[in-house]
């Protein structure tokens, strides 16, 4: 199978896991900023849009619009900030509102070009009747550049009390509130809370060659899919996999979350053992071994931890053994289905560990 250059996996979907109740004691409270106070917070670092999230996706009209919207003093949805155990306000919902103001405060739009230059922001798409048509901020009369800055823009700060051991509530609450034109995909809301150098680490795993020939994509998937596969075969592999509970969407939260800084041994140990791990699954089972009309996610972290966790236990003849392995009707069933059952999984890697490992 040749390598596709889609920017997007076709993983086979797996059967859309029930939301599990999580016991959270969360505060959540207003608060009212003026824009001027917004800005200020921003440059000081007290407000933080998360390095991994979205770029500034509104055009200049649409920004153009929420500026007169304070102008004229028309109401504007409010922002969500996650507060953080250092009161960092981590901006989960408000991101493009918030970069607006900053942007129109600073007299130019969007992020720096390649060359570095960046373009003005006159406010576009107001009637030539408009008093405010076509105005920097710089051009504003010193009334409206006053009534501007003293604006106020609704925040609601979301805090969790306890439990203070596994902070995983922003995951969900971010969740939530996601549902914008294009949300988030899970990896990405993942990258975004749980922000740390292992972040880092997957992305520069990623770009492993044989990783990329494994699972058929040359290019990283947009939606970040590639990356929570890797975080999936790093969270089930060596003994954290004892301690799996379903949902998988949590227990990958809990996983992202307590290696974030990239330092712990296990996340060490996964870093040391991924390059000759893929490179041995494709001289001894070939390119994309484990797509049967898509990328089988189960057949895939079964059989990838086995090589990892065993990679000197590994057969000349792990080949056959492995196509013997995917004919097996009892790990047949449990690649399909309810992948994720606690039980499921278990039972499936050790039939997977039964074939592979001698």
């Amino acid at each position: 199978m040749a390598l596709d250059t889609d920017h997007e996996l076709v993983v086979q979907e797996e059967p859309e896991e029930d939301e599990k109740y999580l016991a959270y004691n969360i505060a959540t409270y207003p608060a009212d900023y003026t824009l001027s106070v917004i800005a200020d917070m921003f440059h000081k670092g007290d407000i933080e849009i998360p390095e991994f999230q979205r770029e500034f996706v509104w055009e200049k009209r649409q920004a153009s619009l929420l500026i007169e919207s304070f102008l004229r003093g028309i109401p504007v949805p409010p922002v969500f900030f996650h507060v953080d155990e250092n009161n960092k306000a981590l901006v989960i919902d408000g991101q493009q509102r918030i970069m607006s103001v900053i942007f129109y405060f600073g007299g130019y739009f969007g992020q720096e070009s390649a060359k570095g230059k960046r373009g003005s922001f006159r406010l576009e798409g107001l009637d030539e009747s408009n008093p405010y048509h076509k105005k920097l901020f710089s051009e504003l009369s010193e009334v409206d550049q006053r009534k501007l800055r003293n604006s106020v823009l609704r925040t609601m700060n979301i805090k969790q009390l306890s439990p203070d051991d596994g902070n995983t509530s922003i995951y969900h609450i971010f969740e939530r509130l996601n549902t914008g034109g294009k949300p988030l995909k899970p990896q990405e809301i993942r990258n975004c809370v749980f922000r740390g150098k292992l972040v880092n680490t997957l992305r520069d795993l990623n770009k492993n060659e044989h990783w990329r020939s494994i699972i058929g994509r040359r290019e990283p998937a947009k939606s970040q899919q590639d990356i929570e596969l890797l975080l999936r075969l790093f969270a089930l592999s060596g003994s954290w996999r004892d301690k799996y509970e379903k949902p998988m969407k949590e227990y990958l939260n809990k996983a992202m979350k307590r290696n974030r800084d990239g330092a712990s041994k296990s996340v060490q140990r996964f870093v040391e053992r991924f390059p000759t791990t893929t490179k041995l699954i494709i001289s001894k089972l070939g390119k994309t071994p484990f797509h049967r009309k898509g990328l089988n996610t189960a057949t895939m972290d079964s059989v990838f931890c086995a090589f990892l966790d065993n990679s000197k236990k590994i057969p000349d003849d792990v080949g056959i053994r492995f196509k013997n392995l995917c004919k097996d009707s009892e790990y047949q069933k449990l690649c399909s289905g309810w992948t994720t059952d606690t039980t499921a999984l278990r039972r499936r890697f050790e039939i997977a560990h039964e074939y592979i490992v001698v």
